[in-house]
């Protein structure tokens, strides 16, 4: 029979001073900047009650609270619509409800802005039918609405997976007791999906916290954007902006893991077409309600990328001006942008791989803690693991020699802001592996640097690439880490679209991210849609 948890024997002492060391390396950027909290010149809790602070401090708990709030509401509703009704071409909206993933956060918030902003697509076509007056994205409102629309489908997944597996007798029993599909909704379905629900909205209020792209574009200013324009001029508020930060994001992976642990698994299996409900009249009001939402979340984007490149090629044409970037620079762009993003993603799957080993086959404390630093790195924010590169390669003449303009402190920021996407998929890996082929082998005579080269690893590698592929999708929008942390002439595309973004070169940036997103929906359907679709 199979052992499914880990083996009650003594973990070998070099895989547990490996995974030690691996903790130690991933939890460094955050004891990093306490220390630097606690030792700078400046009182960081002097700090931390000025304006200065708390207006930035504020702002993101306000932005975050909305967004998680419009998210969970709009994933909710989403996933109820195309997993328990009968609405038309649910598999279709299922998948085109997830693309919104593809976009970068700054890539969307500038192409929305294009495109419902005056002078766009949208607001042009607007002012045709007689509406002359349509909000402007920016601020609070252009945040908020911009995070929601990309950032819902973190609680359509999990949600939409939950309901698809929900028992079906308790609602089929309150339909026939004359309960209308609004009480069952409420009263039935939501309550049993709460622990999805309420995991989802917290992943949302992570992503919103740490987010830098869409509210540096829509200049909203939160901690990530107050730590961006004071880590040069002003480090001590850098600091303790940081250290609020820092304190947020913990806040919010607790309750993450409370709500974890409370969460009901169910092994239903999916709910049948028949037993799905009618809409009825609802039903046009339900799909206007989808188009709308694929039509802003994912269409308005892509048309406004297509729309700057299309019409800067036209004019390039009739007027014979030059661009900026050829198709060779792009292309040498989008091989870096490839290159470094493997790299980290081997970096990551090769640090936490010995964290997994000893938490999936050895009962270790040091296993379970370091399992819990990896999982907690996700929560330390892109802009924070750039600001203590920066500071460290400032802190002595070494540091600075050593590591300024180096790949070396690019590489390792990538893999400590994504080894939590890493560790989940690699500890799967890890269980995959039959113990009883653990134990033949052992019996063969076969010592344990064998039995992992000829057994395990053959086995384990579909899951390390799936992990290492979660890390390359997100190393490839990742923009902070790179903005700060990138050497001199290493340009990936989301730091030179996010410069041509800023330097209004239009065309330019549609070009590049058109290639980002192209690139993006590959890796996206290939790890996640692909899968899902497998499971339902």
């Amino acid at each position: 029979m199979q052992q499914l948890g880990p083996s009650h024997d003594r973990a070998p002492r070099t895989l547990v001073g490996l995974s030690a060391f691996c903790s130690l390396i991933l939890a460094g950027p955050a004891f990093y900047l306490l220390i630097r909290n606690f030792t700078a010149d400046a009182d960081p809790f002097g700090l931390i009650f000025t304006d200065r602070v708390q207006g930035p401090l504020w702002r993101t708990v306000n932005l975050a609270i909305l967004v998680s709030l419009s998210a969970g509401a709009l994933g909710t509703g989403l996933a109820w619509l195309t997993t328990r009704t009968d609405l038309p071409f649910a598999k279709t909206f299922s998948v085109l409800l997830t693309l919104p993933l593809v976009y970068p956060t700054f890539i969307g918030a500038a192409a929305l802005v294009r495109t419902l902003n005056p002078g766009g697509i949208v607001n042009d076509a607007l002012t045709g039918l007689g509406v002359d007056r349509t909000p402007t994205l920016d601020g609070l409102f252009g945040a908020w609405l911009v995070l929601t629309l990309l950032t819902y489908p973190y609680v359509f997944l999990p949600v939409a997976a939950r309901f698809s597996r929900l028992p079906t007798s308790i609602e089929q029993t309150a339909r026939l007791l004359g309960n209308s599909a609004t009480h069952v909704f409420a009263r039935i379905i939501v309550p049993q999906a709460a622990g999805s629900i309420v995991a989802g909205m917290l992943l949302v209020f992570l992503y919103a916290i740490s987010d830098f792209g869409a509210v540096a574009i829509l200049r909203y200013d939160t901690l990530t954007r107050a730590i961006d324009s004071n880590q040069l001029a002003n480090r001590p508020v850098a600091l303790a902006l940081s250290l609020m930060l820092l304190v947020l994001a913990a806040v919010v992976v607790t309750a993450e893991r409370v709500a974890g642990r409370r969460r009901v698994v169910s092994n239903s299996p999916r709910v049948s077409a028949t037993t799905a409900l009618t809409l009825g009249r609802g039903r046009i009001p339900a799909v206007a309600s989808v188009v709308l939402v694929v039509l802003f979340a994912l269409g308005a984007p892509l048309v406004a990328l297509l729309d700057w490149s299309i019409r800067g090629l036209i004019r390039r044409g009739e007027t014979g001006r030059r661009l900026t970037v050829d198709s060779a620079e792009i292309a040498e762009i989008t091989g870096n942008t490839l290159g470094v993003s493997a790299i980290a993603a081997v970096s990551a799957v090769v640090i936490v791989l010995p964290i997994a080993l000893l938490v999936g086959r050895h009962r270790s404390r040091m296993g379970n803690l370091g399992h819990a630093v990896a999982i907690s790195t996700f929560a330390l924010p892109g802009i924070l693991i750039a600001l203590t590169g920066t500071f460290f390669i400032r802190q002595t003449d070494w540091t600075f020699n050593t590591f300024h303009n180096s790949m070396a402190i690019l590489i390792f920021s990538y893999t400590v802001r994504f080894a939590a996407l890493a560790m989940g998929t690699t500890l799967l890996a890890v269980h995959a592996v039959p113990q009883r082929l653990q134990d033949a082998s052992q019996t063969l005579g076969a010592d344990r640097q064998r039995r992992f080269r000829t057994v395990d690893l053959p086995l384990m590698t579909p899951g390390l690439l799936a992990a290492g592929g979660l890390v390359l999708l997100s190393t490839m929008k990742e923009l902070p880490i790179s903005l700060l942390l990138s050497p001199f002439e290493f340009e990936t595309l989301s730091t030179r679209i996010f410069g041509t973004f800023n330097e209004s070169f239009v065309t330019e940036a549609g070009l590049m991210a058109l290639t980002l997103v192209a690139l993006s929906f590959v890796a996206t359907w290939v790890l996640i849609i692909r899968p899902l679709s497998r499971q339902r």
